[in-house]
């Protein structure tokens, strides 16, 4: 009986530990989604979000350099195929444009928005003296004719609004043309669900499947040398991957990217067929690259293998850091792999956790199979 009973007490210590540790992962990971998500870095004012990917990249990596476009290149293993696992960390946002006499200020967007996604938002601006609030104002009903209620309102329309009563009043705000400016739009867990409310997913997300990828693979083997690359620019051009694949010359190129839902509006069946909370997805088609067909086998062989749910799906409109990689160095075979997200190119984006954990374990075996044998497998074009 005292045998059984310690029997007892020592499986339920054991249990017990193993809960604290499974939570205290948990609790790390919605850690470094908050901090990736939160970190200001619009196209070409990628400071911020640059140092703290690096904090958390640094230790993981073997070697850490930088392009000459201030994207980040880490390094884990020595030898093997070179594998380049591509995120850009730049957001849509603005920059300050011009100040007006009364204390206004115009924007310049910094990738693709909608003027509807404008219109009555919080923004920070990234000053000489550190965040300065600000709101895109909009007309008051009670002034709109009716005519003009159900109409977009025009970017060039729009003024931010930081309180200031004149341009001196700005200036001594720290502000300037040419200022960034970003969403202002913080973390949140929505009501205790697995869904993730922030800014930036697009491609926070993927910058932070990097991070839990490198956690992993610093004790676990790969048969490859890993390049994990954090791009910048993306959102105006694509320029940052071009670039940083000029410098790691891959021989696989793997996208990581925040994908689009087709769950929240209906009759729109064509335009996407991913769902929040359905599983990682893989782009087979979008406007600016076809994915290579053997590496897309290989990505569905990998995930049915695991039991990975993998969604798939052809957007049009949709650009991404693959179309750059595939064009490097003679051709590269590469593949779009995307965590759904609804609301992208807005301040308020939404993820599924399980989407995320599942695009981590994906990714995570499919390096872990791309040994040398495989690469010339799916760079062998022989008839």
């Amino acid at each position: 009986m005292k045998r059984f009973l310690l029997a007892i007490i020592f499986g339920t210590a054991v249990t017990t530990l193993a809960s604290a540790q499974d939570q205290s992962t948990q609790n790390q990971i919605i850690q470094t989604l908050q901090k990736i998500a939160d970190a200001p870095g619009p196209s070409g004012f990628e400071e911020p979000i640059r140092k703290v990917m690096v904090d958390y990249m640094k230790p993981l990596s073997s070697s850490l350099r930088y392009d000459g476009m201030g994207s980040i290149i880490a390094t884990q293993g020595s030898t093997g195929p070179r594998v380049m696992v591509d995120a850009h960390m730049d957001e849509l946002g603005g920059m300050i444009r011009r100040i007006t006499p009364n204390g206004f200020l115009t924007m310049q967007m910094l990738g693709g928005w909608l003027d509807q996604a404008l219109v009555d938002q919080r923004w920070v601006i990234i000053g000489a003296n550190g965040a300065v609030h600000a709101v895109t104002g909009i007309r008051d009903i009670h002034v709109v004719p009716p005519e003009e209620r159900t109409r977009v309102f025009s970017r060039d329309q729009l003024y931010l609004d930081i309180g200031a009563k004149n341009e001196a009043e700005v200036r001594a705000m720290g502000i300037s043309p040419g200022d960034p400016v970003v969403p202002d739009s913080p973390f949140t867990v929505l009501n205790g669900t697995e869904n993730y409310l922030a800014k930036a997913w697009d491609d926070r997300v993927g910058c932070a499947v990097v991070i839990e990828a490198m956690r992993r693979l610093q004790t676990q083997p790969h048969p490859n040398q890993i390049f994990w690359t954090i791009t910048t620019q993306e959102e105006v051009g694509l320029r940052g991957a071009h670039t940083a694949a000029d410098v790691v010359k891959p021989d696989i190129g793997i996208a990581l990217e925040g994908g689009i839902t087709g769950d929240v509006f209906g009759g729109h069946a064509e335009e996407t067929q991913v769902r929040l909370g359905a599983g990682p997805g893989i782009f087979l088609y979008d406007s600016s690259a076809l994915p290579n067909r053997k590496l897309v086998a290989f990505t569905k062989e990998t995930a049915a293998a695991k039991a990975i749910p993998l969604q798939t799906d052809l957007v049009q409109g949709y650009g991404d850091d693959s179309a750059e990689l595939q064009k490097a160095v003679g051709g590269v075979p590469t593949v779009n792999l995307v965590v759904p997200i609804r609301y992208t190119h807005a301040h308020n984006g939404i993820m599924n956790r399980k989407d995320f954990d599942q695009m981590v374990d994906l990714l995570v075996a499919m390096l872990q199979k791309l040994d040398a044998p495989t690469v010339e497998r799916l760079r062998d074009f022989t008839p």
